[in-house]
């Protein structure tokens, strides 16, 4: 009988790309998704397979899931700011209420739970690369304390659930992740950046570009997390490439991956934007055998390649959503 294995968050960028590789790896997948940023066709080639079943469910509410689980991903939470700052309570609730009621599923089922968390719950830096070991600056009242404090929070939910509990746990803090599928208007750097190429439009930079991000290809995240899953290691692993470039530099290289002939443009940096993000990934090398083999240049054409490939009518789509009935 096939290992099952609980995907959310299953239908955004990567969560889909999970679902493609527990596939691969021969396990049964069901995949959960609220669809509030979500998108069915991140995994309509998925839906057919006998291997494969979709839930469509809110985690903030109660999960039920029928039969034996192996293991659980939660991967269910806004990931931009365009969303968490348009939906702060969801944001927060995932992150809570969403991250206890899979813990209690997983104790359940005596499934191995892995939680997605990330970068930014070391906020803006005072230490840099950043190490595991690192608290974080965090602003928790801020704009975007609604995502940083609700990964905060799930880290410590999750260490809870595994010292008190038992529980078999993972923690996988993911650093800037981008590659195909990714939602062209979602408000992050790289998508915002080749959206705006692709439309003729100039290139926005928020602040003055001297801010720092450190850019992994999705297949190479994936990697990680899956050899984390099925690690021995309970405690948070940075996966990411720990190649940084500026916001600057990077605008250029994606000018020049175009061809096209905009100017860049300055406007106001966001109230507690992070001013450097680079993973120290030596704890993955050493414990997980991983580090990044996708180079930027590479990952970055292939990324290209996919947008180009889109409809005209979504690159000058403006990613929206009626988030009305999921505030609560």
């Amino acid at each position: 009988m096939k290992e099952r294995v609980l995907i959310t968050g299953a239908a955004g960028f990567l969560g889909s790309h999970l679902c493609d590789r527990f596939i691969k790896e021969d396990f049964h997948v069901i995949g959960m998704d609220n669809l509030i940023t979500g998108n069915l066709d991140n995994i309509s080639h998925l839906m057919p397979l006998e291997a494969f079943e979709f839930h469509h469910h809110d985690v903030s509410d109660f999960v039920h899931v029928s039969g034996k689980l192996d293991y659980i991903l939660h991967f269910a939470s806004p990931a931009s700011p365009i969303d968490y700052l348009k939906i702060p309570i969801q944001t927060l609730k995932v992150g809570s209420l969403g991250t206890h009621n899979l813990l209690g599923l997983a104790r359940a089922k005596s499934a191995r739970m892995l939680i997605a968390s990330t970068s930014e719950v070391y906020g803006d830096p005072l230490v840099h690369p950043q190490v595991e070991e690192y608290y974080g600056n965090v602003n928790p009242v801020g704009p975007r304390g609604v995502y940083d404090e609700a990964k905060r929070f799930q880290e410590a939910i999750t260490m809870a659930y595994h010292t008190y509990h038992k529980l078999e746990t993972r923690i996988v803090r993911i650093f800037n992740t981008y590659g195909p599928r990714m939602r062209l208007n979602d408000g992050r750097v790289l998508p915002a950046f080749i959206g705006q190429a692709l439309r003729g439009e100039d290139l926005t930079i928020f602040g003055d570009g001297s801010q720092t991000r450190s850019f992994c290809y999705v297949d190479d995240q994936v990697e990680g997390i899956y050899r984390l899953l099925m690690s021995d290691y309970a405690y948070p692993v940075n996966i990411g490439n720990p190649d940084e470039i500026t916001i600057r530099q990077f605008a250029e290289e994606i000018i020049k991956l175009t061809g096209t002939k905009q100017k860049v443009i300055f406007k106001n940096l966001p109230k507690d934007d992070p001013m450097q993000r680079q993973p120290n990934t030596a704890k993955a090398k050493e414990i997980l055998g991983w580090e990044a083999k996708i180079g930027r240049k590479e990952g970055l054409k292939i990324t290209y390649d996919y947008f180009k490939s889109l409809p005209k009518e979504k690159l000058h789509k403006t990613e929206h959503k009626n988030f009305s009935s999921f505030i609560k």
